[in-house]
């Protein structure tokens, strides 16, 4: 037998042997072409998943072109954005509603700057940490906090913050109940996003004698960070458009005020729901005005949060 033969595992006749001829059945393919009625039950599944997401998608498509449709005059106005409504009459056309998207973005940043390293560093424990007890619990509650009515989050930051230790209506309080309605939704979001975490890649950091607290520093978080963005700023979404923590905790101004912590502020829930009382039909013009603003306010952080998504993911 020639050198070639042995190295292509060719037998004395020249054929191949069973040691290295491929592995293939020997009569055959291996699989079976899919039956008639298997094939009908994959397109009705096809046609019927297809039709839900259609049907899903109609009230959608109808409350944005219901919005832009009625809204899109306001927007464009020239006084749109850089006016308030201080000394507007409730029958004029003019003015902006520069003061209610202050009022709208400082509330929701204070909240966010409370409620985005408590989320994260809960979400950490109970990932990383997590055990016994403790644990159990601070998933229950969290599973509690987020079933809880917007309203009930702003009675309960007026009965302990206002009535009990004598605090004043203002959006900082305001903030303080839109961090209830946050912490959920960023505690699970990034509870989530940590668990996607491959376990390599904390065993490798063990590996070369790196404690695990700067192991979730330096390794777990960025790796986790592209969807933790994301989930905070659906948490954001989630809290701008709130109603009830603004009737109840703060009062509604026509002009700009500055001060989170004393005082009347507008947001542009604020505003819609003031204008409703407004009989005139500049008042609906506001309304549906304000309802375009704070969309479009959501879509260009939701853009934002995706730009920084993508560049802050780590490259594999």
């Amino acid at each position: 037998m020639s050198a070639d033969a042995q190295r292509s595992g060719a037998g004395p006749s020249g054929t191949a042997t069973g040691l290295d001829a491929p592995d293939r059945p020997a009569n055959g393919p291996t699989f079976q072409a899919l039956s008639t009625g298997r094939k009908i039950k994959n397109h009705a599944a096809t046609v019927l998943v297809t039709l839900a997401f259609l049907i899903a998608l109609v009230p959608l498509v109808w409350v944005l072109v219901t919005v832009v449709g009625r809204g899109v005059g306001a927007i464009l106005s020239a006084d749109w954005w850089g006016r308030s409504l201080n000394g507007v009459l409730p029958e004029s056309y003019a003015g902006g509603v520069y003061h209610a998207i202050y009022g709208t973005l400082i509330q929701a940043l204070l909240a966010a700057v409370i409620a985005v390293p408590i989320g994260i560093a809960a979400a950490v424990y109970l990932v990383e940490y997590g055990r016994g007890r403790l644990a159990r619990t601070t998933s229950f509650m969290v599973d509690i906090l987020a079933g809880v009515p917007s309203i009930v989050a702003a009675l309960f930051v007026f009965a302990a913050f206002i009535s009990i230790m004598g605090g004043v209506q203002s959006a900082f309080m305001v903030s303080l109940a839109l961090v209830l309605l946050m912490l959920p939704v960023v505690i699970r979001n990034t509870e989530e996003m940590l668990r996607l975490v491959p376990d390599e890649l904390r065993e490798a950091s063990y590996a070369l004698g790196i404690p695990k607290w700067k192991t979730i520093i330096r390794i777990v978080l960025p790796t986790a960070l592209s969807g933790t963005v994301t989930g905070v700023m659906l948490a954001l979404a989630r809290v701008m458009g709130e109603t009830a923590p603004v009737l109840v905790l703060v009062g509604y101004s026509q002009s700009i005020n500055f001060d989170p912590f004393s005082g009347n502020m507008a947001s542009l829930p604020l505003l819609m729901f003031s204008e409703l009382s407004n009989p005139e039909p500049a008042g609906q013009y506001r309304i549906w005005g304000a309802a375009l603003t704070l969309i479009l306010i959501i879509m260009i952080l939701q853009l934002g949060a995706s730009v920084v998504s993508r560049f802050s993911a780590i490259s594999k």
